[in-house]
């Protein structure tokens, strides 16, 4: 487990995130705030062994898809200054930054032991999936969760959180919705996007230069 974020800059992301999402002006804001801020959203991992597998790593990784995101939102403005209505800054802020509030509270260390490379058996800490208390799913969770906390959400942005994993692991009927929220508004594939370069580009790990 990785462990390469210092208290300084998880308090810069953690102002940042709230910024940012306080300046949308949406109703329920605060409450949404309060909410995971309690669950330990702002200390918790993105994954469990994957990207941002340390504490602090979920925030880092929000700011990341919004940063993603809006910088594809400008490229895309460029060619199709038509759809900046359907993109608006706002939507694009609360779709990015909130997509994973689900995993709040998913992940808890845990101590186990394996075998070092002379063979003997040392100790180390990894983190483990407990989603026993609200087994419902991913994109789905984090739109229950945001709505519970009392956060106003257009129809456009509820897609976008819900289905931001892209085509992943989907029944045939979780295919035919997921295509059809392509068709009703841009915002699902564009947080989709942004997700991906965020964890599969931003957050892959450095590599030493090769010789």
């Amino acid at each position: 487990m990785a462990s390469d974020i210092s208290q300084k800059q998880l308090s810069a992301n953690t102002e940042r995130f709230k910024n940012i999402l306080t300046a949308t002006g949406r109703p329920g804001m605060d409450y949404v705030l309060e909410d995971i801020e309690a669950l330990g959203f702002f200390e918790a991992p993105a994954s469990r062994q994957g990207h941002g597998s340390y504490p602090g790593g979920l925030v880092e990784h929000s700011l990341n898809v919004y940063d993603a995101a809006m910088d594809v939102r400008a490229d895309i403005l460029k060619r199709r200054p038509d759809l900046e209505k359907e993109l608006a800054e706002d939507s694009v802020a609360i779709a990015a930054l909130l997509h994973d509030v689900c995993k709040s509270n998913l992940y808890r260390l845990t101590k186990r032991k394996r075998r070092n490379e002379i063979g003997t058996y040392e100790e180390f800490t990894e983190y483990e999936i407990h989603d026993e208390l609200f087994p419902i799913g991913h994109g789905e969770k984090s739109a229950i969760m945001l709505v519970g906390s009392g956060l106003e959400l257009s129809d456009e942005e509820l897609l976008a959180i819900r289905w931001h994993m892209g085509p992943w692991n989907m029944s045939k009927e979780d295919e035919r919705y997921y295509r059809q929220s392509q068709k009703n508004s841009p915002l699902p594939g564009l947080i989709h996007v942004a997700d991906t370069i965020a964890s599969a580009l931003l957050e892959r790990p450095a590599t030493s230069a090769q010789i």
